[in-house]
């Protein structure tokens, strides 16, 4: 989803370019405005503390999660294909903004927990809906939860990754856990 190249979306880059790969102690606002391009003046002009730095950050996750749940729920090939062959980090501006979230919820910041317990609820209900079992759109959820973190952690699944078919083979298991098809957004 490109953005609008504003001062304000320049900060927000730079504090979630921070974040993730200094964390939470080094985004200092002097540190986000330096990687921002911008005078502290500027960023305080757009954010007035750390505080409405975090807020900004919040609501962009929430906007990104929003059109990620349209996308998901009208999702050709279903909303539990969509689910996991995205569940592989992409580098997307969503992953970004997901893993910044992240480095804040590893820390003291409450409304990163909320924020990204906002997003999976979003996820669960969603699969839950198509696939009609709650227990296996937590199964489903769990095992999106697997590919994340083997992909971001260990760059161990990639969706790209064909040869053997790897991600056909585990939506066709995943298929065989679902209740017959409620619908299109159903498991392929």
């Amino acid at each position: 989803m490109p953005r609008a190249d504003t001062a304000r979306d320049r900060i927000l880059d730079a504090f979630q370019r921070v974040l993730i790969s200094s964390g939470e102690r080094a985004a200092t606002l002097d540190a986000v405005a330096a990687a921002a391009g911008v005078s502290k003046g500027g960023l305080l002009y757009h954010f007035a503390s750390k505080d409405a730095l975090v807020d900004g950050l919040l609501e962009r996750l929430d906007t990104f999660a929003a059109a990620d749940d349209e996308r998901m729920r009208s999702a050709p090939e279903g909303t539990v294909d969509y689910v996991i062959r995205t569940s592989v980090e992409e580098g997307s501006a969503f992953d970004e903004a997901l893993i910044a979230v992240s480095r804040l919820a590893q820390g003291s910041h409450e409304k990163a927990r909320t924020a990204l317990a906002a997003v999976r609820a979003r996820w669960e209900t969603a699969i839950a809906a198509a696939v009609g079992d709650p227990a296996v759109a937590r199964t489903i959820m769990l095992v999106s939860d697997g590919l994340y973190y083997n992909s971001t952690l260990l760059g161990a699944f990639e969706t790209s990754d064909t040869r053997d078919g790897a991600m056909d083979e585990l939506l066709a298991v995943l298929g065989r856990l679902t209740p017959a098809s409620p619908g299109p957004a159903a498991a392929s």
